[in-house]
């Protein structure tokens, strides 16, 4: 009985781990070292949608910084009732129930999950496309990619993100993260 119970503390324990961020969030190398799955994934989400990598990462890294049961904050009643959370985004993309639901519907993926960064990475990819179609933002273009990802693709056509200092300067750090990536990614893979 002692064996299974130990057995079941390990299974439990490398469950937990793997549910953990990559601890070197601004070296792409060493996130795939820990996570080596996570390259075929973004692999397969270029070779299908054109979305590179360094894109994907960086725009998981800033959305939920590669957490993937992230969720957006709780919002309070009176500082001390909780009402909900400030929108339905969640897991490694931090996607929104509705966008999620189009995603699903335009690409037949009905069990694809937020939490699964294969399907995250995939949705990603789907939308730097649809992003791409509608709004001409090419696929290398971290910064305006980020901003229709953030603002949604009617958003982004309307400029809804004009004005909007600290979400320009969130696009900035994108782009910034997703040159880093790229030039690290160039030795380690």
């Amino acid at each position: 009985m002692r064996k299974y119970a130990i057995l079941l503390v390990l299974i439990l324990a490398s469950c937990v781990r793997q549910n953990q961020p990559p601890a070197r969030q601004d070296d792409a190398c060493s996130i795939l070292d820990q996570r080596p799955g996570w390259l075929r994934d973004m692999t397969k989400t270029e070779a299908v949608w054109g979305a590179p990598i360094h894109v994907q990462m960086a725009i998981i890294w800033k959305e939920s910084n590669f957490r993937s049961r992230a969720k957006t904050k709780r919002t309070y009643f009176l500082g001390a009732i909780p009402t909900g959370r400030v929108s339905s985004a969640f897991g490694f993309s931090q996607a929104l129930d509705g966008t999620w639901d189009d995603y699903q519907r335009a690409t037949g993926a009905k069990r694809a999950r937020r939490s699964d960064y294969g399907d995250s990475t995939d949705f990603i990819g789907w939308y730097m496309s649809e992003t791409n179609r509608r709004n001409g933002v090419a696929m290398d273009d971290a910064y305006n990619q980020y901003l229709a990802y953030h603002q949604g693709q009617g958003g982004f056509a309307r400029g809804s993100y004009r004005g909007k200092d600290w979400l320009l300067n969130v696009a900035r750090q994108v782009q910034n993260r997703a040159d880093a990536y790229e030039a690290q990614l160039a030795d380690c893979t």
